[in-house]
Parts: C-alpha cells; sequence; structure tokens
C-alpha cells in the first residue's frame, strides 16, 4: 500500500486530508510539525508527503531541505494564498519540493472539500514520480544545506527560519546520471553546469531575426524552467512564452525568480502587451496566454478568461496554437514535466505551422506525462533529457542560420 505522510501543524487540516487520502486507499501517517515530519520521513518511509508551509518549530522549507537529504521522496506543498505564502512555496520547490496547491482562504471559491479532492490527485499523480529525479533533487537539498553550515562556521551569517544563509559549497553526486558537482545554482532534474557555461551555449554567427520560443511546463517545472532560462544564450534574442501551470498569485513571484536567473528579461504578461527579443513573458494564473499578431520581429499578447483547457488555465495548448498561427517561421516548441495531456496540441500545431518541436525524455521528467502526450502525436522532432534541452532549442532555431521571422 502506498504510504503518504500529512504534515501540517493544524489538527483540522491533519484530519481532512489525512481522511481524504485515506479513504482512496493509502496508508496514512501525520506529524504537527516539520521536526516530527523529518523524523517520520525515516521511520515511516513515505511514498509521498503533503507538507504545510508554515509551522512552528521547524517551518516547510528547513523540513523539505532536511527530508531531501536523508529521505528524498516526492514532496507535495500545502501553501497560503498570500505574497508571503508564494515567495516560501518557491523556495520549497528550489529546496526539491515537486509541487504545491495552495489552501483556500476566501479569496476565491475554492473549498476544503475541494483542497481535498486536489491533494487525493496530486498524490495519485506524485505515487508514480520520477525517482531519479527525487535524487537529484537530494544533491541539491545537500548543497544548500553545506552552504548554510559553511556560512554559519565562518561568520558570514546564519539561517535562521526558513531562510539559507550565503556562502558556496560544491557537493559531488553519484547516480543514475553519473557523477557531476552541484554547485550554488545547480537544480534537481537537470544537470549541473559550471558558470563559465551560463548563457554561453555556441551560435552561428549568421542569424538574421529573433525566433519565439513556447515553453510549457506542469509538475516539476518550475526547477528546470529555472535552469533552462540560466543556459539560454542572450545571443539568441529569442522572444519566449512560458505556461507553467500556476495560480494567480504565484506566476508573478515565479516570473521575478526567472528574471534574477536569466539575462532575458522576464515578467508576467499582461494584455496588449508587446513582446520584443529577448522577453520572456509568463502566463498569469487563471488567464490563458495568447499571441494576438506577430508585426516587424515583435508579439503583441492577448490575455483571456475563455474556458479552461484540459482543466487548466493558463493552457500550453492556447499558447502553442495561437502562436502557430501568427508566427510564420523562427519557432521553437517544447514541453516539459507535468502531469495530463496539454500540450500535445499544441506541439502539433506548431510542427504542422514548420515550427520545431521538443520533448523533455522520461528519465529526466519527475511526471512523463505531458511529454509522452507530446511524442504520442508523432510531432516530436527531438526528445532531450532537461540538460539537453536549451543546447536543441538552440541547434533548431539556428540551421543554417535561417530564422526569419
Amino acid at each position: 500500500m502506498t504510504r503518504v505522510l500529512v504534515v501540517d501543524d493544524s489538527r483540522f487540516m491533519r484530519t481532512v486530508i489525512g481522511n481524504a487520502l485515506g479513504e482512496a486507499g493509502y496508508e496514512i501517517e501525520t506529524a504537527a510539525n516539520g521536526t516530527e515530519g523529518v523524523e517520520l520521513a525515516g521511520t515511516f518511509d513515505p511514498d509521498v508527503i503533503t507538507m504545510d508551509v508554515e509551522m512552528p518549530e521547524l517551518g516547510g522549507i528547513d523540513a523539505v531541505e532536511r527530508i531531501m537529504t536523508t529521505n528524498p521522496a516526492p514532496i507535495l506543498m500545502l501553501s497560503a494564498h498570500t505574497e508571503r505564502g508564494a515567495e516560501a512555496t518557491l523556495d520549497a520547490l528550489e529546496r526539491g519540493a515537486v509541487d504545491f496547491l495552495h489552501k483556500p482562504d476566501g479569496s476565491d471559491s475554492r473549498t476544503i472539500v475541494q483542497l481535498s479532492d486536489e491533494v487525493v490527485t496530486k498524490v495519485d499523480e506524485l505515487a508514480d514520480a520520477n525517482v531519479s529525479t527525487v535524487a537529484l533533487a537530494r544533491a541539491t537539498a545537500t548543497a544548500h544545506a553545506t552552504r548554510s553550515r559553511l556560512a554559519g562556521n565562518q561568520g558570514q551569517g546564519t539561517a535562521t527560519g526558513n531562510a539559507v544563509a550565503g556562502g558556496s559549497a560544491d557537493v559531488q553526486v553519484h547516480d543514475d546520471h553519473g557523477t557531476g558537482t552541484v554547485g550554488p545554482n545547480a537544480r534537481p532534474g537537470i544537470e549541473p553546469s559550471s558558470e563559465a557555461d551560463e548563457n554561453t551555449a555556441s551560435l552561428p554567427t549568421e542569424r538574421t531575426t529573433a525566433p519565439t520560443i513556447v515553453l510549457g511546463a506542469s509538475t516539476g517545472g518550475p526547477k528546470i524552467v529555472e535552469r533552462l532560462f540560466e543556459q539560454l544564450p542572450v545571443d539568441l534574442e529569442a522572444k519566449v512564452l512560458v505556461v507553467q501551470h500556476m495560480p494567480p498569485g504565484f506566476t508573478d513571484r515565479f516570473a521575478d525568480r526567472l528574471d534574477t536567473h536569466s539575462a532575458y528579461d522576464v515578467f508576467e504578461a499582461s494584455d496588449g502587451e508587446w513582446l520584443e527579443p529577448g522577453d520572456v513573458a509568463v502566463a498569469p494564473g487563471d488567464s490563458h496566454l495568447e499571441v494576438a499578431t506577430a508585426v516587424d520581429g515583435c508579439l503583441r499578447l492577448r490575455l483571456s478568461d475563455g474556458e479552461r483547457v484540459h482543466g487548466v488555465r493558463p493552457s500550453i495548448d492556447v499558447t502553442m496554437e495561437s502562436a502557430a498561427e501568427e508566427v510564420t517561421s523562427g519557432l521553437c516548441g517544447v514541453v516539459l514535466t507535468g502531469m495530463g495531456f496539454d500540450g500535445a496540441a499544441g506541439i502539433e500545431a506548431i510542427k504542422a505551422a514548420g515550427g520545431d518541436t521538443i520533448a523533455q525524455d522520461k528519465a529526466t521528467s519527475p511526471v512523463f506525462g505531458i511529454p509522452c502526450q507530446a511524442i504520442k502525436t508523432g510531432c516530436v522532432d527531438t526528445v532531450e533529457p532537461a540538460d539537453g534541452i536549451v543546447d536543441a532549442i538552440v541547434d533548431a532555431l539556428t540551421t543554417d542560420g535561417e530564422n526569419d521571422d
């Protein structure tokens, strides 16, 4: 029987979530704070963990870090729908958590019953998560913990609460992907690279206009997307549309984080905004992002609150299909880790329009649903591990130096 550890300081939430998962056939154990959660992760050996973000004694972010260094497992964060909660949740994803859900707080129509149903669905999904990518997340958490200890020992700062002090350290990792070095910017699910490799993928000397990239991801995506933007060469001068399945209040913080990790100008998309070469627009939570028109190498964006597609909004399909309709050349569609069918029709549309298509491989996808469904269409040109996607994008968009937009 699949084991699930529920970590939450609210007895009510532990009971509601635990009962819902128990009725779904899971074996349940609960913990009232992060300290208990870390201990039970070792003794109960859960297949999936649900983790509250803010708790006494040891918060969710630090608990994630400790669990991922000792007993790695897929972790689902449960977050308050606030700016602070969004930032903390993204910190947890950076430490190795795979996905998150936000708790109802009265700001929308979501209820505790809906949250319980969503938790069961997510746990069903994460129970089949790729264990090898969780092992890579463990390496990243170890690097964070090592840097924190070194910083404290050297008097450079002390980690308090969920914060991690400064400093740097490299950790050797041995796993199915071989041996590598995890440094300060390493991300689980993607092979780390040195600072010298950042934004330096080789480009042909002859290129005429800026290409367009549409990138879609869901479960497990934030860490991988972040790493891709650390590596995407600024000289490519691409226009990039990012659809990461996230609710409102999280996508703006996600865009800010991408902006700090990239030489590109990253922002949450607005209706009617123009996307220029070197710009990255992130689809806002609960809005579809579309390309309204392409003029003189720039894209005019449109947001809509149309029907959910595959149960989600924003939808990867909506963005890819609009780009395929408006962008005449130099177009590349990329689908990354995630659950469901969103992105398959979009990949078909981009391929039919003469664009290039790339999917993340199974070995490095925490959840292989989205890439798998796209690959099944027969319209994916290249299947790559997470650390090969940037090179595949560059190769696709610079063939013969012809990228007229």
